[in-house]
């Protein structure tokens, strides 16, 4: 992990994210607050589990994002791409992160600790409506996500999963209906 500064007016996805999309003023104070650095592939950025210390924002690389049951089995949840925010949940009501996080590809991250987040959102509410629809976003690709796994066997997931169907081949009289029995 290398540690580096960059200003967020000068990112390329800038006006398609969250914390990149702010207000001049608001923006030059989230610089200030975060921690830019580099990190490797295969290097974890935080635990299942472990308590929020804050959140991350995926500048550039992938994060995979997973869960682990009880008996120690990982499940993958998601890859995460570059402008996402991670760990926004559990920094705000101050519980355990509910996800582990890898880097997939090296990555650049922003890091803000939880008690500058709490105070930047106080001064800057403007920003609370957007974590507000981030985490709904978040709540409803959860939901959707259910879904596909509750109905593994049902209609839902029927209609998400393509079907070939490979029918035999049937001589032309046949395929016209011609054909006598």
């Amino acid at each position: 992990m290398r540690s580096i500064q960059e200003a967020c007016f000068e990112c390329v996805l800038r006006p398609e994210r969250l914390f990149c999309h702010l207000p001049a003023e608001a923006l030059k104070d989230f610089d200030t607050l975060k921690s830019l650095s580099l990190y490797s592939s295969g290097r974890t950025l935080f635990r299942e589990g472990a308590r929020a210390r804050g959140i991350f924002v995926l500048c550039e690389g992938k994060v995979r994002l997973s869960v682990c049951s009880q008996s120690g089995k990982r499940l993958m949840f998601r890859i995460a791409g570059p402008g996402e925010v991670l760990g926004l949940s559990a920094s705000l009501c101050s519980g355990p992160y509910e996800l582990t996080a890898e880097i997939v590809d090296d990555a650049r991250v922003a890091m803000i600790n939880r008690k500058d987040l709490l105070q930047f959102l106080n001064d800057h509410r403007e920003t609370c409506l957007q974590l507000a629809q981030l985490l709904s976003h978040d709540l409803h690709v959860a939901y959707n996500r259910m879904r596909v796994i509750g109905l593994g066997r049902g209609r839902r997931r029927r209609q998400l999963l393509p079907v070939e169907v490979r029918l035999p081949a049937l001589p032309v009289t046949a395929q016209k209906g011609n054909a006598r029995p």
